[in-house]
């Protein structure tokens, strides 16, 4: 066993980014954290407060409306150095669907309003007539990945910039359901809601093992049973594409 630990998730914008059970996310990651025995502190990344990003070992940052996004524009793209640093240090992140979106070059709204993005991901995402909704699953080196997506966001990947994996069931990065997300270092942008991490403990043992390596030098984490996870995974598959 492991000796014990103290991870840090810095949780972006909590109050502005959080929708379609985003937060879930979070609580996934501190219970796999303390089922092991460990300790976790969630800290707020929150508009105007200053935040030490070299103190967190996993960063989150969830979904958002338009008008979120607009929100917190001016203050994401502040930190924006910073993040880009930590992203090339190897600081683990999740950024779901909004924060995907704002972790690439920006996203052109339906309106036609460009919000500007702090350039971690190789990617651009304009708003697209079609409303990309219901559940998806995804083939990636994390296995399969389930959730939810609700976008109109079309995200496009510049060449060379990986994306996080292949869609099976849904839409992903655009309406031709090739690819979904995109990885970069260890940061990972998704669209899949739902969350995605509770069905998907290898992806969030993924993140929790990079910080522990990065903090600690840890190089494999405790076994856990994962049957429930598994189980509403499968679940989560087999339900149509399409939600009403």
């Amino acid at each position: 066993m492991n000796a014990p630990m103290r991870l840090v998730v810095a949780h972006l914008y909590p109050d502005e980014m959080n929708i379609y059970g985003d937060l879930g996310n979070i609580v996934a990651l501190s219970r796999r954290i303390q089922w092991r025995g460990h300790e976790v502190d969630v800290q707020p990344v929150q508009i105007g407060k200053p935040f030490d990003f070299s103190a967190a070992d996993i960063l989150f940052g969830g979904g958002g409306q338009d008008r979120g996004q607009l929100l917190i524009e001016r203050d994401l793209v502040a930190r924006g150095e910073e993040l880009r640093h930590q992203a090339t240090a190897g600081l683990p992140m999740l950024v779901v669907c909004g924060l995907y979106q704002l972790f690439g070059h920006g996203f052109r709204t339906g309106a036609g309003t460009d919000i500007e993005g702090v350039g971690i991901f190789g990617a651009t995402t304009v708003a697209g007539s079609q409303r990309m909704i219901g559940n998806i699953t995804v083939q990636s080196r994390f296995g399969r990945l389930v959730g939810f997506e609700n976008h109109s966001g079309q995200t496009v990947l510049e060449p060379g910039q990986q994306p996080l994996g292949r869609v099976e069931k849904g839409f992903g990065n655009d309406p031709s359901r090739q690819f979904e997300g995109a990885v970069s270092n260890n940061v990972i942008g998704t669209y899949l809601h739902g969350p995605i991490l509770p069905k998907s403990p290898a992806l969030a043992d993924h993140l929790i093992l990079q910080a522990a390596q990065r903090r600690y030098g840890v190089t494999d984490l405790e076994p856990l049973d994962n049957t429930l996870e598994l189980a509403a995974a499968r679940s989560a598959a087999a339900r149509p594409r399409r939600s009403r």
